[in-house]
């Protein structure tokens, strides 16, 4: 699962990115995307954040809807405004009794990973943003975590919370 943070607040005086807290529109989206991952039994064994404050938020807000404990959380820093390597290097590390993991980021890097890993091109939206914030994709991978590379996933749903009812 790719799980890009929810909308920021620009104006928040966080004194810089990092620091950058979730809006309420992002908390909102992201107490959603948590909603339908409950709903759809869709529940991360493993998750890894970014540990800018927007996206450890991001991920706060998905184990305290979901009811996932914190303890499958964890913070690495590879991901604050990640490339692709990046991602692909955290993932790689992902321990190998996680049966399923969620990578909570930033895009670029979140949205290009995506476009690598699919085996067919993932569905172009109307206003161009494959990934906006507290977008999530649930890709199907079978293998082990340090396999995963170029088009070795399917999409399986690309879900973005304006679309999901309240």
């Amino acid at each position: 699962m790719l799980l890009r943070h929810g909308k920021s607040d620009w104006h928040a005086g966080a004194g810089g990115d990092f620091g950058r807290p979730l809006a309420k529109r992002g908390e909102e989206a992201s107490m959603r995307i948590g909603s339908w991952l409950l709903d759809h039994d869709l529940l991360p064994e493993h998750i890894i954040a970014s540990p800018a404050a927007r996206a450890r938020k991001t991920a706060d807000n998905i184990c305290s809807v979901t009811g996932i404990s914190a303890s499958v959380l964890s913070t690495d820093e590879r991901l604050y405004l990640a490339d692709v390597g990046s991602l692909l290097e955290v993932i790689h590390q992902c321990p190998p009794a996680a049966g399923s993991l969620m990578i909570v980021g930033h895009n670029p890097g979140l949205e290009e990973l995506l476009e690598r890993l699919c085996t067919d091109p993932a569905p172009e939206p109307e206003n161009g943003k494959l990934m906006p914030t507290a977008a999530l994709a649930i890709l199907q991978f079978n293998g082990a975590w340090n396999a995963l590379d170029t088009a070795s996933a399917h999409l399986q749903a690309l879900t973005r919370p304006r679309l999901l009812k309240d």
